[in-house]
């Protein structure tokens, strides 16, 4: 049988997660970029749905748990993080002809209403900018978790988000409709609470 390290234990032995989204600490929050991803996957000529994922995100969260329409969201990510499982894709999507990351070098959502719809989940209507357009975005939000981090000590909420773009609205439409117009975004969000 594999013995567990004794540091693993202790670290397990310190997270305390809260519990309920209502206990979370009110404040401002930044983005923990290392456990923040933004995924998103299309079908692919009909055959199967296709991912790839954006890292390295920045940003802003103001949150207030008791009055969840008072919280905002203010994120960015760079393009050129975009990774897919072939390399000849991940350039080609960097390339003009998709993304065009030297000329729109950051996708940017700015909130502009938060709803709560239950006691862990939230609607989060704003604003995506992305290949120099900007259009509404709807995001399902859900709350995952809180506590202190025990490797970097900082107090830290975690939430997941899903929502659908149409990338021909942003002027990617290469190979529509052979390559899905609907996109999914599957966002997973770290922040860390600012003193």
């Amino acid at each position: 049988m594999k013995k567990i390290p004794a540091l693993l234990i202790a670290l397990a032995l310190t997270v305390t997660p809260v519990a309920q989204a209502a206990e979370v600490r009110s404040g401002v929050y930044t983005v923990e970029p290392g456990h923040t991803q933004v995924g998103f996957s299309l079908l692919h000529f009909g055959f199967t749905p296709y991912s790839g994922l954006f890292s390295g995100a920045t940003g802003t969260l103001v949150l207030d748990p008791a009055r969840p329409a008072a919280s905002k969201l203010d994120v960015s990510v760079k393009i050129d993080t975009v990774q897919t499982t072939s390399d000849r894709l991940t350039d080609e999507l960097k390339a003009a002809d998709w993304f065009d990351a030297a000329k729109y070098p950051e996708a940017h959502f700015v909130s502009t209403k938060v709803t709560a719809t239950g006691a862990e989940t939230a609607t989060i209507d704003g604003h995506l900018t992305l290949h120099g357009i900007t259009r509404p975005v709807t995001l399902k939000a859900r709350f995952i978790g809180a506590g202190v981090n025990p490797m970097d000590k900082a107090y830290t909420v975690g939430f997941e988000a899903r929502g659908v773009i149409h990338r021909s609205e942003f002027g990617v439409s290469k190979y529509v409709p052979m390559v899905g117009d609907n996109v999914t975004l599957t966002i997973a969000g770290a922040f860390e609470k600012q003193p």
